[in-house]
């Protein structure tokens, strides 16, 4: 790699400086709303909405100045990428404060947190899980496929997953789904499609990890998790033969989990 001339570093840090600055902005922004926030409050949950919007934009910020740094110098800006990383991280958090965590979870239990953002449409939520997912795959790209966060992107996939997944009001949504007449129809049906891919892609990623890297019993429980709550969203969509073949992959892996387990304590 060519030696980088101080001239060019120099300009490279004048060409940065505006997105800093919006960086800088943007926090001290999520600062002061935070202050501003009680939980309990009739907006507190729109209001982590917003804030997930927020951090979304601060992570195209630093991925920008990433693109800046090849453009210029032709080298990786990794601080850049690890700030995006951290802040996406803050995303999905934000979204987990509001409709939980959890993976394979009833949709009847999600009911109580949902109600909270009943006033947010399907719409809405749909942008928001698009410009989250996208950003995760431009950052993704930008670390490249022999990053040291290779399996780290795992959990935050999989993070990003079960919140795409509990965002949505299924009970609502069904309707909407049969419904070609409905005007969130379409949003609906794109939005289902994409937890149903999030959610297989994240069983895969899961065992993937489990099987070439970690041989943790924790990562392939992640990935059973995951294709139970695939099935129970092909259940909720009468898709009964899908969910039929999911439920016999997962009792299949997890006849392959308890078999290693069982192999590894007699070692």
């Amino acid at each position: 790699m060519a030696k980088i001339s101080e001239e060019t570093r120099l300009h490279f840090s004048e060409v940065i400086k505006p997105y800093q600055e919006k960086i800088t902005a943007t926090l001290a922004k999520e600062k002061t709303m935070l202050n501003g926030m009680h939980k309990g409050d009739v907006d507190y949950e729109n209001k982590k909405l917003l804030l997930c919007e927020d951090m979304i934009y601060i992570s195209s910020l630093y991925m920008a100045q990433n693109s800046l740094s090849w453009k210029l110098m032709e080298v990786k800006n990794n601080d850049a990428l690890n700030d995006a990383r951290k802040i996406l991280y803050k995303a999905i958090i934000y979204l987990e404060e509001v409709v939980t965590d959890g993976i394979d979870v009833p949709y009847a239990d999600l009911s109580e947190y949902l109600e909270k953002i009943s006033s947010v449409t399907i719409t809405r939520r749909y942008a928001i899980i698009r410009k989250l997912g996208l950003a995760i795959t431009l950052l993704k790209d930008a670390f490249g496929d022999n990053s040291k966060w290779k399996w780290s992107f795992v959990e935050l996939e999989g993070r990003f997953t079960a919140v795409a997944k509990n965002l949505i009001d299924m009970k609502s949504c069904v309707k909407d789904y049969f419904d070609p007449r409905s005007e969130n129809y379409e949003t609906t049906v794109l939005y289902i499609r994409l937890i149903s891919k999030l959610l297989n892609d994240s069983a895969t990623a899961y065992r993937d990890k489990y099987e070439t890297s970690t041989r943790r019993i924790d990562d392939m429980r992640n990935a059973i998790k995951y294709l139970l709550a695939l099935r129970k969203l092909n259940v909720a969509i009468s898709n009964s033969e899908q969910a039929e073949e999911v439920k016999k992959k997962a009792l299949v892996w997890k006849d392959k989990m308890d078999a290693d387990h069982k192999a590894g304590l007699s070692n």
